[in-house]
């Protein structure tokens, strides 16, 4: 079983073109599933929808979420259709059975005072002063993903016709770029990271102190400290930038299309959790206009 994972993710990757975060997610949840098949003395070959179910059961019984059952099933499957196409099972035990259905919950937003304040903190009286203020107005400004800020490059970005191309895999989106982005990007590519880099051929965007591509985890720590700076009160991640990004534009009239495209969503139902805001905006529009409200 162990080659037949191997061949598989590496058909992932030079195949599908995944991205290195996504591969990774295949890989442990392939790896997961071959540790149980062992430790039950299972064939891999032979097994069968019981046994899918059982090791989803068993899933949920060690506390996994739903979300990660889900996806487990959903990795494990396209194992299984890779065996058939390489003839190494004759059916697929994942078929006809339902993933776990998911409860979309109201992703955490901060108000538009909250996010002012958030993005006054980082000054520009330092190099990583000056790159952390570009960094943060760029993830408002596009709702890209943290992933995706940080694999960046300095070709990406063009502040003449203010936009920036995102690329995740093999998928690429243009994102426009609001005045003070690129105010703040114009700042930092023109005076902090000159300095920063160590090396002219260095492509990466963001970097770190070192002068090399900054990392998920450097990126976190970033808006952790600002966070506190701030003090707000609310766990802010990242990824609660790109919520704010989204819920800011539905409320102030931007398209859900438009919105879908910007956020990279291949299913418009992953961006209509946003409604739900806009809904609350629209009661709050209507009891201040409305006479007899």
């Amino acid at each position: 079983m162990e080659k037949q994972i191997r061949l598989f993710l590496e058909f992932l990757q030079k195949d599908k073109k995944l991205s290195n975060n996504t591969l990774q997610s295949y890989r442990r949840d392939i790896s997961q599933y071959y540790n149980y098949v062992e430790n039950n003395h299972i064939n891999y070959t032979k097994v069968n929808a019981n046994n899918i179910k059982a090791y989803l059961e068993y899933l949920d019984n060690v506390g996994k979420k739903t979300s990660t059952i889900s996806r487990n099933l959903a990795s494990i499957r396209s194992f299984y259709q890779f065996l058939l196409r390489t003839r190494k099972v004759k059916n697929d035990p994942t078929e006809g059975i339902q993933s776990p259905k998911i409860e979309k919950k109201a992703p955490s937003v901060l108000t538009s005072k909250e996010i002012e304040i958030l993005l006054e903190q980082p000054k520009n009286v330092d190099l990583k002063g000056t790159r952390d203020k570009a960094m943060l107005e760029v993830a408002y400004a596009t709702g890209m993903r943290v992933t995706e800020i940080i694999s960046l490059n300095i070709d990406d970005v063009n502040l003449g016709e203010g936009f920036v191309v995102c690329r995740n895999g093999s998928k690429q989106r243009t994102i426009p770029l609001g005045g003070i982005s690129i105010k703040a990007l114009k700042q930092y590519i023109e005076e902090a990271r000159p300095i920063l880099i160590k090396d002219e051929n260095e492509k990466s965007l963001f970097v770190n102190i070192n002068g090399k591509r900054l990392t998920r985890q450097g990126f976190w720590k970033i808006v952790k400290y600002y966070k506190e700076q701030a003090h707000i009160t609310k766990d802010i991640t990242p990824h609660v930038l790109r919520h704010s990004f989204a819920t800011h534009l539905l409320q102030n009239g931007a398209d859900l299309k438009a919105i879908q495209t910007m956020l990279g969503h291949s299913d418009i139902s992953s961006t209509q959790v946003y409604m739900q805001f806009q809904n609350e905006n629209l009661k709050n529009i209507y009891k201040k206009a409305h006479p007899r409200a």
